[in-house]
């Protein structure tokens, strides 16, 4: 009887099954793209507590605290006002936006808790493809969030001005491209969830609060004006706010308060300019979210 160890050494060598790997390719890493934005937009819309739950926050700053501090109405000249509910209105955007990019940013850490990561990893894409697609996938997510705030926008004295959505719903998908790219490079070396979700609040507090969302530019004390100044979360608040105001019947006494904008040495910051500033302040950070999941194992 003939055993392996016979056959190896007479020669005869048993055939080996070759395993092919397919290469990478530009419409692999394509498709790669697509399959981890899916995954983002299918995790979201059959997870309803974190629908709901994501959803509270922003309507409990709109609605109660907005409402309690109605008596705050501030009147001007020709009969005009302006109340918090619609001051908040903007910055409540943003703040539902933002937080939603930030939670979206989480799954990165939940995978790599549970193995997912490391499957996706190895797979035969650049893992350029992976952040992309968590990238575009949360920032989907976070803007279809925002959404539903702006359907709110009765509650806030705000008009339905299907220009004034259009122009938000590109805003809000700017700033969570460039939220989610953060939270993609928080996340990049967190393994768990415990401390991601402890630094995201100790980065983006701050940032939310000092971005104006919540309180207007003008008028602030030097340090504080400073501090809004040098947030790049200012940068995506204040053209929210902007595309609101524009479409309001304010004095224009109020509208300097209100909605004063960001100015450099006296000089008012274009719109325009904040949006660049944003967009390639989240190109960077994907770039750097690039350039982390590289040298991750």
């Amino acid at each position: 009887m003939t055993t392996q160890a016979d056959n190896t050494r007479s020669g005869n060598l048993a055939p080996v099954a070759r395993v092919r790997v397919a290469k990478r390719s530009l419409r692999h890493d394509l498709r790669g793209v697509k399959i981890v934005l899916h995954r983002e937009l299918l995790r979201f819309v059959y997870d309803r507590t974190r629908m709901i739950s994501q959803l509270v926050q922003p309507v409990l700053w709109l609605v109660v605290m907005g409402t309690g501090l109605s008596a705050l109405v501030i009147s001007g000249g020709g009969g005009g006002q302006v109340d918090m509910r619609t001051f908040m209105f903007p910055g409540v955007i943003a703040m539902s936006v933002m937080f939603t990019g930030m939670f979206s940013a989480a799954s990165i850490v939940w995978d790599r808790e549970f193995g997912f990561l490391r499957e996706m990893l190895v797979a035969p894409i650049g893992r350029s493809a992976i952040v992309v697609g968590k990238v575009l996938g949360g920032a989907l997510v976070a803007t279809s969030q925002g959404i539903v705030i702006v359907a709110l926008a009765g509650l806030a004295n705000v008009p339905y001005n299907p220009l004034m959505i259009i122009e938000l719903v590109l805003l809000m998908f700017v700033g969570a491209f460039t939220v989610t790219a953060f939270g993609v490079v928080l996340a990049a070396r967190i393994k768990q969830m415990q401390s991601f979700f402890g630094i995201m609040q100790m980065a983006m507090m701050p940032m939310m609060f000092l971005s104006g969302a919540l309180f207007p530019l003008s008028a602030l004390p030097t340090w504080l004006s400073f501090l809004t100044r040098i947030n790049p979360l200012t940068y995506a608040v204040d053209p929210l706010r902007q595309v609101v105001f524009r479409h309001l019947d304010v004095p224009p006494a109020l509208l300097a308060r209100f909605n004063p904008g960001v100015t450099w040495f006296g000089w008012q910051v274009p719109i325009g300019m904040e949006i660049v500033l944003v967009a390639v302040l989240g190109a960077g950070l994907l770039a750097v979210g690039i350039w982390e999941f590289r040298r991750t194992d």
